[in-house]
């Protein structure tokens, strides 16, 4: 009785151990990639911001800000950890 009780829990732990691997885990990995990213930050990066206006870094304002260059004498500050999504001149190519 009690090995039945346990064997029904067996399917529910191997969904949990998927859903880690599949879903749970990549993205860990993926936002850990982007706070690095974020921290490298240095002016002359090209940037995308995420409502995907390209720009270049001009200057880190603080741990939180930057100012980006978006056109010719036209610059916003974009807090870093929201506002940039991906470098356009990434040394490395991702596969």
């Amino acid at each position: 009785m009690e090995g039945a009780g346990i064997g029904q829990f067996i399917p529910l732990i191997l969904i949990f151990v998927i859903f880690y691997f599949f879903l749970i885990r990549p993205q860990q990995k993926k936002v850990k990639e982007h706070k690095a990213m974020v921290e490298a930050l240095k002016r002359g990066d090209k940037v995308i911001t995420s409502g995907g206006i390209t720009g270049t870094v001009e200057r880190i304002i603080d741990n939180e800000k930057v100012e980006v260059e978006i056109a010719e004498n036209v610059k916003v500050e974009i807090v870093k950890a929201t506002g940039i999504q991906a470098l356009l001149n990434n040394a490395e190519v991702k596969k």
